[in-house]
């Protein structure tokens, strides 16, 4: 008589978002479902693995905070040591901020994988019992080991350092544009078609919360407002049009501030990167760097805040912050 394989066990991690919440007294959506109600909501979930519940945080994802992030990621790394995959449920609203710091702050080769929702439980077409059932696919299979930190929607496997977040209401709401996903997920089937190539580094939260601002320029960017914030941040990310150019005007206080703490410049445009040394005009990508500012390289404006506000609570100063963004 054969016996059944065991069936992986998969710890489940939970955090809030739109995949726990229900409409509230005419309230709209608010946290309503905990880990044993999620893991109910996917029909036959006892035959993809064991699941072990383990409550994190409970909120939307626009109050985390860079502490919660760290609380994420130790319970995803702890998680991993004793589990054979993870999976993370998450709000979407700002998703790719996290999946961007777990990149950075946990390695494992059991998989760690994040999903979500766009739709609550209670509105026509729910998509949280797909992804999470999707997610825990994912987490359970071998060929998902050692990839990183990995984020599951709309049965498609991103990479979590490369995914954005591009739709503000429809149920494909991610994108890890200009390369797509790196998988999917086909009749309970994983498949990995690609694996990543890019090495990120490995940093530690020791705790504390750096204020780094992200301003984006237009046209022209006032000097006044970089003068308003100076006092008040430990860093500054500024999103730039182009490959990171910025008005004539800005470039003696974005300058003044770089002086005595890490200003970094990204471009808005959400694919490309800052490029170093081919236009060299006032406010020009080779004056910014002369001046002692960093250029994101391929990281958007919301990666590099949080690369950034990581290194800062590390301790790291400025060519240390350096070193890290050209190492990416």
């Amino acid at each position: 008589m054969t016996q059944n394989p065991p069936r992986p066990r998969i710890a489940l991690l939970t955090t809030g978002g739109t995949i726990a919440m229900t409409a509230q007294g005419g309230r709209g959506g608010q946290l309503a479902l905990d880990g044993a109600a999620l893991s109910a909501s996917v029909p036959g979930i006892e035959t993809l693995a064991e699941i072990e519940v383990r409550p994190v945080l409970a909120k939307p994802s626009a109050s985390f905070t860079l502490s919660d992030l760290g609380r994420i990621a130790a319970a995803a790394q702890e998680a991993a040591e004793m589990f054979d995959g993870v999976v993370i449920t998450h709000g979407t609203d700002t998703l790719e901020e996290t999946a961007f710091a777990l990149a950075l702050l946990t390695r494992a080769e059991a998989p760690i994988v994040m999903t979500s929702a766009m739709r609550r439980p209670d509105q026509l077409g729910a998509d949280g019992p797909a992804n999470l059932a999707a997610a825990i696919r994912v987490a359970a299979s071998a060929k998902a080991r050692g990839l990183g930190l990995l984020v599951v929607s709309d049965d498609e496997i991103h990479v979590g350092a490369l995914v954005r977040k591009t739709h503000s209401f429809r149920p494909h709401a991610f994108s890890s544009a200009p390369f797509g996903p790196i998988g999917w997920v086909a009749e309970g089937r994983v498949r990995i078609a690609l694996k990543p190539a890019f090495d990120l580094p490995h940093l530690a939260y020791p705790g504390g919360e750096p204020v780094v601002p992200i301003v984006e320029a237009g046209p022209g960017l006032e000097p006044k407002v970089v003068e308003a914030l100076a006092p008040a941040c430990d860093g500054l990310v500024v999103a730039l049009p182009g490959a990171g150019h910025v008005a004539a005007a800005a470039v003696a206080p974005l300058a003044a501030l770089a002086a005595e703490r890490p200003v970094v410049f990204a471009s808005r445009t959400g694919a490309g990167e800052t490029l170093q040394n081919s236009y060299g005009f006032g406010g020009g990508e080779i004056e910014l760097l002369a001046k002692g500012l960093i250029g994101a390289g391929p990281l958007d404006a919301r990666k590099a805040r949080v690369l950034l506000q990581l290194l800062l609570a590390e301790g790291a100063g400025v060519e240390r912050v350096r070193a890290a963004f050209a190492g990416i």
